[in-house]
């Protein structure tokens, strides 16, 4: 069993795996340049063609940014999380259900035993800047300004002290500031935003870069899995089977992760907003995981920053909005969130789930159902509509039987081919609220919905009928182990 506990023994792990990893010592531009080259290499997911999977990437030199370097990748590949997580990959759903269900509690260590904290940087030094001491990237030449994707967003409760981790859009936008974009009414911090700003009060926020990758799967849990006061922490410490540590912050009121590259500590202001692109004017914030720039909002709630804390040497980690990153940690809890709602209402019939990357990891799940006797018939659409109720954002449901690899969109879409009658099996759920980011989600597009963010919700029914089972059986094939011939290459 791997020991994972961090950034670093995560990239030691990969170093010893064939085509997981994969370093330069050549300079490389945070700005556009990684991210233009990382598409190439193993962006995948929604990004624009051509992409592919690919190994994590480490870059050793970085432009304007001597002491540090920067890490890519680590989750595009659901294989490499498996190795990461020490679970097979088609497993992955119920290694998280699970996790939620056997929770474990962070727990706090002494700021001296703190990795994080080994270099401070304090907001109030004369010549503290944010955009020099973090190696943040643009990832289009459109994007608002320089991104970080993949921040550990950690605030409380102003009312219960109860905490959340979430990932949220981060703009830096001067020495100090940055923009946030809280999604209203989905997200935990978002509601923790605007009961401090109800009472006038900021709220103290850390953002931890570069820790665990369980921490950044798990992170992206959401209600009614998680719900509000329940801390995601827990669940990365059940799937390590040890407390995530944190660490007290230097200047605020808040925690952060304790082994994190980087920390920034800061308070989101109270009736503060901000225009997300102030810098640029480009109109536009950055590559979201649907595969579109999204817009730049004209109205973010504002990070006044108090310092920058660093590991010696730290390791910034990014992703490409679009990739196959945002696939494994959005998609991988929704699977999990399905599972599980899925599971309490008709147990053992849910095989597994696939949250599928041509949909970013929120948009389209695959549920693999058994019909055993009869009855089943018609609980497997039961089944998709649970779905919907376990995750709000996402907007079709393919359905197929036990005989068909879910995971393998090619084999999802035969069948559908061979097992779907468009004027009876497609199940249209109009005018319910989904994602934002769609761009088709919107009146301007189709008239028939009311507001943006709006759609028409579909379940693909691509199951075979419960009494003509025999009429759709496949072809059947002697079990051969290729090793005898061909040994290892072969699997």
């Amino acid at each position: 069993m791997n020991q994972i506990n961090d950034l670093r023994s995560a990239l030691d792990l990969l170093k010893t795996m064939e085509n997981q990893f994969i370093e330069t010592d050549i300079e490389i531009d945070p700005m556009n340049e990684l991210a233009g080259l990382y598409r190439k290499i193993g962006a995948g997911g929604t990004v624009m063609r051509p992409t592919k999977e690919g190994p994590a990437a480490v870059f050793n030199r970085i432009k304007g940014y001597p002491e540090a370097r920067i890490a890519i990748g680590l989750l595009a590949s659901r294989k490499r999380v498996g190795y990461l997580l020490n679970c097979q990959p088609e497993k992955l759903g119920f290694l998280l259900k699970n996790a939620v269900e056997k929770p474990v509690r962070p727990i706090t260590i002494p700021q001296a035993e703190a990795l994080c904290q080994t270099l401070v940087y304090r907001a109030d030094e004369h010549d503290f800047d944010l955009r020099k001491l973090i190696p943040a990237s643009t990832n289009s030449i459109e994007d608002a300004g320089p991104y970080i994707t993949l921040g550990m967003a950690y605030a409380s409760n102003p009312i219960t002290g109860e905490s959340d981790v979430s990932i949220h859009r981060l703009c830096i936008q001067s020495k100090d500031e940055m923009t946030i974009f809280l999604q209203p009414g989905a997200r935990h911090i978002g509601a923790f935003h605007e009961l401090a700003e109800a009472k006038g009060q900021p709220l103290p926020i850390s953002i931890s870069i570069g820790v665990d990758p369980a921490i950044e799967v798990t992170a992206c849990f959401e209600p009614p899995t998680t719900p509000i006061g329940y801390d995601e922490l827990q669940i990365a410490g059940a799937i390590r089977n040890k407390p995530v540590e944190l660490v007290q912050c230097l200047t605020i009121n808040e925690k952060a992760i304790a082994n994190a590259e980087y920390v920034i500590e800061g308070e989101i202001l109270p009736k503060v907003r901000m225009c997300e692109d102030i810098n640029s004017n480009s109109g536009k914030a950055m590559p979201e995981f649907p595969g579109y720039c999204g817009p730049a909002n004209p109205s973010l709630p504002v990070i006044k920053v108090k310092a920058v804390t660093t590991r010696k040497n730290p390791i910034m980690q990014t992703c490409i909005g679009p990739s196959e990153e945002h696939v494994s940690m959005a998609g991988i809890p929704t699977e999990a969130s399905i599972l599980q709602m899925v599971d309490k209402a008709m147990p053992g019939k849910l095989k597994n789930v696939y949250c599928a990357s041509s949909g970013g990891g929120k948009y389209i799940a695959v549920l693999q159902f058994q019909k055993s006797v009869a009855s089943d018939e018609g609980r497997h659409r039961q089944a998709a509509l649970l779905a919907f109720s376990a995750f709000a954002e996402l907007k079709h449901v393919f359905l197929v039987d036990e005989d068909v690899d879910c995971f393998d969109m090619n084999d999802v879409l035969w069948a559908m081919t061979t097992r779907f009658q468009a004027d009876r099996d497609l199940i249209l759920l109009p005018g319910i609220q989904c994602h934002p980011l769609d761009p088709s989600n919107d009146p301007v597009y189709n008239p028939l919905l009311k507001e943006h963010g709006n759609t028409c919700k579909a379940i693909f029914d691509c199951t075979v009928p419960f009494n003509q089972k025999q009429r759709f059986e496949r072809a059947k094939f002697q079990d051969v182990d290729p090793r005898h011939w061909f040994k290892e290459d072969a699997q």
